[in-house]
């Protein structure tokens, strides 16, 4: 469930988060297929889909090698076949997907793909100006063809949200990533239970509680970082404390931009409560209440860090697959003392404002990311037939809960619910330590049957059997997360007099956000802001906040049914 989210704290959840995000093995010695097991058949596809329907890709029907890439500096891959669940699609499937690595520098490396025409089947990344470019240079495969053919991404997508992909061409090449119809994503704030309780269980709730409670920690716990962003050069930790200044706040720093009235956008530094946050996170930076590498270190460092319990507080835009497994590490040091993992808490708001319209991270119904295939698959429609399996049913029981035989044996009445075994709760931590390794291979999240599944199930369990994340889901992040399917696809063509000013925007951003974390004081901030608005508006900036402004209205059209 990754992000990535926004502060990688959607997400999740989606997301979760988101998304997850909004809010992410077992073994079968039977090598039949799970749902051919209990007579259903329904969600793989056949050479016939019945005798009068198209013809259909089979898959298992001859091997199929896929070669997918990430379009993250931080992406990575497991090798596909050294776990038990993709070494099942291997055998049952005859499935292989190989990633083509990024080399840490993703936007190089695909620059290198498309000058020498040598692209993987799938680029897995940001829907947007990426996807824009490589339809414009003709390298996409339209899936409108696919998409009625096969059965899972036409039932469980919402038609407006299908729409909303569509290209300027009106064809669709992108296969969503934890798309949704519901309130999903898991951005938020983590704290640390060892170091709550020891220091009173104090109130957390305003940004005065989490500031004066950060400075308990530093002065109590030397050695302990009060305030952990995960990566702020992707605004990490920092869009949360953004959050808690704004109500109804969308996590506008991605178009480094708010919206201005009900039909216009204005630039991000002219947003009183933008700078209100960025003074207070400088603040926390300059008197060490806020980890002090938060722009240089990497991905592991801070898992790591939160494994070893030396966080007291964690924001980000996906905390719960993080915080999920690092809440298991720290419990098995003393399975008897309550007082050890992490527990989550409502959205930190500025006092005064509603603490119900404060929203640490948002969700769309088109979800995350997506997929494409490139004309360089030499079968688009096979690669297409995997990827509608890998979101049904069938695919993403796979990816969530393994081979049929450890946490699900047998299906529901419906012919495609899993039905779970006691190990789902009394081994929920081993599975919530599956579910974090599979993540990476979550390209096509299936939101909805992923979230009722779950949460229909682990209803009827205790608290302490039920999955650590999937609980807060339920408490806290699902509730707490904004919608802004409105504000999808906003950023304008990169070769466009608005996408030029973005990218130019976007390189001050990076600049000054940075910058202002180590100012003295806090004037010094706020004329780095200013300075900011300067660069950015002579930059020509004002073409790309006319385009965001049509983009927005063009969106809202098209959710009203217009």
């Amino acid at each position: 469930m990754m992000k990535r989210r926004n502060w990688l704290v959607t997400v999740l959840s989606v997301l979760t988060i988101i998304a997850l995000v909004a809010g992410c093995s077992g073994k079968n010695s039977n090598s039949a297929k799970p749902a051919e097991q209990n007579g259903n058949t329904a969600e793989t596809p056949t050479t016939e889909a019945n005798s009068e329907g198209p013809k259909l890709y089979e898959l298992g029907k001859e091997p199929l090698n896929i070669t997918l890439f990430g379009n993250y500096d931080w992406y990575t891959m497991p090798k596909w076949g050294d776990d038990p669940t993709t070494k099942w699609v291997q055998e049952n499937k005859k499935i292989t997907v190989t990633e083509v690595p990024n080399g840490g520098n993703a936007a190089q490396k695909l620059n290198t793909m498309i000058a020498s025409g040598e692209l993987p089947d799938i680029v897995w990344g940001e829907r947007g100006t990426d996807v824009e470019r490589l339809r414009e240079a003709g390298l996409l495969v339209p899936l409108d063809d696919y998409i009625d053919k096969y059965p899972n991404l036409k039932k469980w997508l919402d038609p407006k949200a299908l729409n909303m992909l569509r290209s300027p061409d009106g064809k669709l090449y992108q296969f969503p990533n934890w798309y949704t119809n519901r309130p999903n994503g898991n951005a938020g704030w983590v704290v640390n239970k060892e170091y709550y309780t020891a220091l009173g269980s104090p109130k957390l709730e305003t940004t005065d509680d989490l500031y004066a409670y950060l400075k308990q920690v530093k002065e109590k716990y030397p050695n302990v970082i009060p305030f952990e962003t995960d990566l702020a050069t992707e605004g990490h930790g920092l869009d949360q404390i953004y959050s808690a200044f704004k109500e109804d706040n969308m996590g506008f720093g991605r178009f480094f931009a708010v919206p201005d009235g009900d039909d216009k956008m204005k630039s991000i530094y002219k947003d009183e409560p933008y700078r209100e946050s960025v003074v207070y996170a400088a603040k926390l930076f300059r008197e060490g209440l806020m980890t002090q590498d938060a722009f240089t270190q990497t991905r592991d460092q801070v898992d790591e860090k939160l494994m070893n319990g030396r966080v007291a507080v964690y924001a980000t835009a996906n905390p719960t697959v993080y915080a999920m497994a690092a809440d298991t590490e720290l419990r098995k040091k003393d399975p008897s003392n309550p007082d050890l993992g992490y527990f989550m808490i409502w959205p930190i708001h500025k006092e005064g404002l509603d603490k119900n319209k404060i929203y640490p991270g948002t969700y769309n119904k088109l979800g995350w990311n997506a997929a494409v295939i490139t004309t360089s698959a030499k079968d688009p429609e096979a690669v297409f037939a995997f990827l509608d399996w890998w979101t049904g049913p069938e695919g993403t029981t796979l990816q969530f809960w393994g081979v049929e035989g450890e946490y699900w044996q047998g299906l529901e009445a419906d012919g495609y619910t899993p039905k779970f075994t006691e190990k789902y709760g009394t081994e929920k931590d081993k599975l919530a330590e599956y579910q974090k390794f599979m993540d990476p291979l979550m390209w096509v999240g299936n939101t909805v049957f992923a979230d009722d599944t779950k949460g229909k199930y682990e209803s009827t369990l205790a608290e302490n059997e039920r999955n650590w994340a999937t609980y807060w889901q339920y408490q806290i992040t699902w509730k707490t997360q904004g919608d802004a399917t409105e504000f999808v696809n906003m950023p304008p063509s990169p070769d466009s007099e608005a996408g030029i000013a973005f990218q130019r925007a976007k390189d001050i951003w990076d600049q000054v956000r940075a910058q202002t974390l180590f100012t003295k004081s806090d004037a010094e901030v706020l004329a780095l802001l200013d300075k900011a608005y300067d660069d950015t508006m002579a930059a020509g900036f004002q073409a790309t906040l006319d385009h965001f402004a049509k983009k927005w209205g063009e969106n809202k059209a098209m959710i009203n049914g217009n």
